[in-house]
Parts: structure tokens; sequence; C-alpha cells
């Protein structure tokens, strides 16, 4: 039996109108036009048109969406530039 915390994070896009996923843990928000997940690997915003849920069980952790998939992106808010103080912009 696979333990809850190694599940593998996997993605399958069918014809841009298919994506199955493996390694869900929660769907944060969902509309017809962005999905918010946590996955395995981190949080993932998938966006498009006429977007809706086909599968889901987080208790195995697959989801399958459909509609058009214009795009997909990890989120890594840790990364993301912090702003210089007045004397980091006066000394590149």
């Amino acid at each position: 039996m696979m333990d809850q915390k190694n599940k593998p994070h996997d993605m399958r896009l069918h014809s841009r109108k298919l994506l199955d996923m493996t390694g869900v843990k929660n769907v944060e928000s969902f509309d017809s036009e962005e999905f918010l997940l946590q996955t395995e690997l981190g949080h993932l915003s998938i966006r498009g048109q006429n977007l809706h849920i086909k599968n889901l069980s987080l208790e195995e952790g697959i989801l399958s969406i459909e509609g058009l998939i214009h795009s997909f992106a990890y989120l890594n808010p840790g990364n993301q530039a912090k702003p210089k103080s007045l004397l980091g912009k006066l000394f590149k």
C-alpha cells in the first residue's frame, strides 16, 4: 500500500481538452476559467475556458479536468523577489 505522503505527481494533457493528474492533495478553488490546486510538488494554477471537474478522488490523489486548457503554472510564493531597500537600490 502506498504511503499518503509519497504519491507521485504526474500530469497528462490530451489535445488540450482533458487533463489527468495524480498527486493532488486539495482543490483550493475553481471556476470555469481557473483551478488552484495543492499538489505533492506545490501549488498549481490551471487556466482555460469552460473548465470543469470530470473526476476527483482526493483519497487517491487523482483529478481529471475537462475544457480548453490554456496554461498551467506552479506557484512558489517563497521565491518571489523581495523589494530592495533604498540602500540596496543605491549600491547595485
